[in-house]
Parts: structure tokens; C-alpha cells; sequence
């Protein structure tokens, strides 16, 4: 019995851990990119994704079954296509080309009985109204009937040791019974449970809700943060007596602001739809965007202020910003609040350091000098910045050495920290 051959389309935070995956479960993988640099990387060995060591690429390179690949005639002859390509925002509207340059790319390349599984965070109706055209026009071929199409969301969180790939629940979905059947049996050789709906567009939906509920609720406790400071209570206390509650709440911790791919941008494809098609506001969405896109200003509002009554001015100071990625333990810096908040910085006249341990020096931001996490550093900081908690940080060296703690993210205490 032959290997059946598996093309991802993308190779970055989603695509490469699919592609080692399925590696891994026996599968012939061809991980196709257009970044020529990123597919010799790869080929060589290097891996630029956290959650993937170059140990474990080593092996899937060695096995024979991973061939990394920046030509779409390597993807002839494919059982199954999963296209894992970013989806962003231009001026506020969904950016889909990256889909349909991909859809239409691929679809010479389809054959009866073939499966494609678009796993791109989008609107609900991208894969029955977009997809499904581009392929079928290029192909020949139709869905349902000729080949399978269907839709899974994907739930990488980079950097969660936790919750990988192959134990986070995989919801699945298909354009038709069959399709759903396909695309059910490809997931549960990768993934320990799958979760089937109905149809494309609830498959779409469940990414949405998903991000839309994380995005509301750090924006009500970043809200709450900002009002609880002008009233004087603490809030990070209040929310750790309101977790004691057993049932009817869930903690969601205040911070910089919010980033990544998925919650600066994903609720606004539902906004955006809702609006398109119903002629409607989804005003928390909106309102909630509102909120968080305030934290950083408010982030660096509050360090001027707190440098105001040491008797030092922001222009002219000297700050250290602990953690530039937008989570922790990564060195994803896609829409980061970090940035945004040293630009302000450096905007207001700081002199702005930072110690970034994770993420590629062609990531940082221009005009940020990085540096190690030293006592001399933190000593000649007039404000040290926690934004990006990084857990090798050394916390207890910056307590006892900094002056002037603006903590964002609630790791220091002692009498030199302010959090937020």
C-alpha cells in the first residue's frame, strides 16, 4: 500500500507543526511556502518556529517524508491539502489573498477523490463561497461530488507546553457528508479527539467565538484596570478573590494589550461580516477593540507618570522593557503590544533597552537597542517594563536592583513596583 502524500500550504506558526505531525504519523509531507529563504531553511535543518526544536525537524528530514518546497508542481498527485496561510487585516478589512492565491495555485493539482482542508482563520462562507469557486474553475473538477473540501480551524498556541497539536480537541467539517467523513479520518491520525459540526460555516464560527470571547473579556478586565487605578483598588486582588468562586467565573488577567494573529484581528472578520451582510454593529466587538487598543498608550501613559513623581522626566530617561513577543515564552512578535508600547516610549524622548530572549533580531523593533537581563542594566534603568513575562526572566534580580518597576503583567512585588 503506497504513502498517501499530504501537501501544507504555509509553513509558519500553524503550517510546520501540522507538517511534523503528520510526518510522524507516516504520512509523505511536502510543506510548500513562497518564502524562498524560509523553505532553505527548513531544508537545512533550521527551524524558526519555537514549538518546533531542530531536533524534530532534523528527523522528519531524515525520515525521507518531509520536503520542504517553494514550487506547487511538488504538490502533483496529493491525497489531501491543508492550506494554513495568513489571513490579516488591511484597513480594517479582511485580506483573503493569501486564500485565493493559494486556492488557485493548488487547484491544477487536483484529482478525483482528492481532500482539501482550509485551516486559515476567516469569515463565515470563506470555504463554500471563495475556496470552493477557485477550485472547481482551475480544476475542473466539483465539490461535492469530484473531490472533498472542508474546513478546520486550527487552535496553535504557541509556546503552551501544555496543549499541543495533537491533544487540543480538533473541530472538523465538510462541505457534505463525505467531504466531513474525509476530513474526520485525516485529523484522527494527527490528533487524539475530533470534534465534527454540521458545516463549513459553523466550523468557521467556533474559531471566532473562540477568539471573540478571549478578546471581550481582556478588554472588560483591561477596562477594569484602568478604572480601578483612578479609583485606587486593587485590582489584581479583586480578581483573585473573585477566582475562589467555584462556579460562574472564569479569570482573565489584565496586561499591555493584546496580540498575536488571532485576537487583534480574528473578531474583527465577524464584525466585519456582520456589518456586510446584516447592515449591523457587533458593538462588543467593536467596543472591546476600543479597549485593548488603549493599553498601550495607557502603559506608557502611566510610566511617565510614575517617572514624574520620582522628579525624572520620560524624555531623556533611561528604560529597560522586559519582553518584546506578544505572550510569554515565545518569539512570536506578530501585532505585539510590546512594540507598540516602545514606540510610544521612544516617541515621548526615552532612551528604550530591551530584553527579548526569544524572537529573531530581524523581528525587533527598529530603534530598540536589546541587551541581557544584568544587574548593571536593570541599575541603570530609571523604569524597568514588564510587558512580556517571559518565565526565565529573573525577577528577583530585578526587585532587588531596579528603581522603578512598572510591572504589566503582575510578576514583581516590593515597594519599587507599580503594576498596572
Amino acid at each position: 500500500m503506497s504513502v498517501e502524500k499530504l501537501v501544507v500550504v504555509g509553513q509558519g506558526y500553524v503550517g510546520l507543526p501540522l507538517a511534523m505531525r503528520a510526518v510522524e504519523a507516516g504520512l509523505d509531507v511536502v510543506g510548500l511556502d513562497v518564502d524562498t529563504d524560509r523553505v532553505k531553511r527548513l531544508a537545512s535543518g533550521e527551524s524558526f518556529v519555537g514549538d518546533i526544536p531542530a531536533d524534530r525537524l532534523g528527523r522528519a528530514l531524515a525520515s525521507g517524508r518531509y520536503h520542504p518546497s517553494s514550487e506547487y508542481a511538488d504538490a502533483e498527485d496529493f491525497d489531501y491539502c491543508v492550506i494554513t496561510v495568513p489571513t490579516p487585516l488591511r484597513d480594517g478589512t479582511p485580506d483573503l489573498s493569501f486564500v485565493e492565491q493559494a486556492g488557485t495555485a493548488i487547484a491544477p493539482y487536483l484529482r478525483p477523490d482528492c481532500t482539501v482542508i482550509l485551516e486559515s482563520t476567516t469569515y463565515p462562507g470563506t470555504t463554500e463561497e471563495l475556496l470552493r469557486p477557485l477550485l472547481e474553475s482551475a480544476s475542473g473538477l466539483s465539490s461535492p461530488g469530484d473531490f472533498h473540501l472542508g474546513y478546520s480551524p486550527e487552535r496553535i498556541d504557541p509556546g503552551n507546553r501544555t496543549w499541543r497539536l495533537e491533544n487540543t480537541p480538533k473541530v472538523v467539517s465538510g462541505m457534505d457528508p463525505a467531504a466531513l467523513a474525509r476530513v474526520d479520518s485525516f485529523y484522527q491520525r494527527l490528533v487524539e479527539r475530533t470534534v465534527p459540526v454540521d458545516s463549513t460555516r459553523v466550523a468557521e464560527l467556533t474559531k471566532l467565538i473562540e477568539n471573540t470571547f478571549r478578546q471581550v473579556n481582556i478588554a472588560l478586565v483591561n477596562e477594569l484596570t484602568m478604572l480601578s487605578h483612578q479609583l485606587d483598588i486593587d485590582v489584581w486582588q479583586a480578581i483573585e478573590a473573585a477566582e475562589t468562586k467555584p462556579f460562574g467565573f472564569m479569570p482573565f488577567r489584565p496586561g499591555p494589550g493584546v496580540g498575536g494573529h488571532c485576537l487583534p484581528i480574528d473578531p474583527c472578520y465577524l464584525s466585519w461580516q456582520v456589518k456586510r451582510r446584516l447592515g449591523r454593529q457587533f458593538r462588543f466587538i467593536e467596543l472591546a477593540n476600543d479597549i485593548n487598543h488603549e493599553m498601550p498608550e495607557h502603559v506608557a501613559q502611566r510610566v511617565m507618570a510614575g517617572l514624574n513623581r520620582s522628579g525624572k522626566a520620560v524624555s531623556g530617561a533611561r528604560l529597560l522593557v522586559l519582553g518584546l513577543a506578544y505572550k510569554p515564552n515565545t518569539g512570536d512578535m506578530r501585532d505585539s503590544p510590546a512594540v507598540d508600547v516602545t514606540r510610544r516610549l521612544r516617541e515621548l524622548g526615552a532612551e528604550v533597552r530591551a530584553v527579548e530572549p526569544y524572537a529573531a533580531a530581524n523581528h525587533l523593533p527598529d530603534g530598540v537597542l536589546t541587551v541581557e537581563l544584568t544587574e548593571r542594566e536593570v541599575r541603570a534603568a530609571d523604569c524597568v517594563v514588564v510587558i512580556t513575562d517571559h518565565d526565565l526572566f529573573d525577577y528577583a534580580l530585578v526587585e532587588r536592583h531596579a528603581r522603578y518597576i512598572f510591572d504589566a503583567r503582575n510578576r514583581c512585588t516590593g515597594p519599587n513596583v507599580e503594576r498596572i
